[in-house]
């Protein structure tokens, strides 16, 4: 999730959203699997020295690899228009991978039962 600034031009938050996606697509590899425009809203307290006191939210849930993902979070850094944003490491899809690798491999380990003729 990421955090605009409101006091440029919409057309401008909008390109600046979907350059974000591209860039997860292209220069990290991902998959974009939730790209979701929450909009102008406003924020809990204001930021920057009293500066903001709105936001426009972007919340978007990808796939890549884990360490590429410190990339997202330079260009995030670097972009002025950007004030706010967090990424989350989404465990419970981990968790849920390595069980299924566990059971795959305990599948594998099991003897197959053969008929003697």
């Amino acid at each position: 999730m990421f955090v605009v600034r409101t006091d440029i031009a919409e057309e401008e938050r909008n390109a600046l959203a979907e350059k974000v996606r591209g860039w997860i697509e292209s220069q990290l590899e991902g998959e974009v699997e939730e790209f979701t425009r929450w909009g102008v809203r406003k924020l809990a307290y204001r930021t920057q020295k009293g500066k903001f006191t709105e936001g426009d939210y972007t919340y978007i849930i990808y796939k890549a690899d884990p360490e590429k993902v410190n990339q997202l979070d330079d260009l995030f850094k670097v972009n002025q228009e950007i004030f706010r944003f967090q990424t989350i490491r989404r465990e419970d899809l981990e968790k849920k991978v390595r069980k299924t690798q566990k059971e795959a491999k305990i599948k594998v380990e099991e003897p197959e039962t053969s008929e003697e003729i």
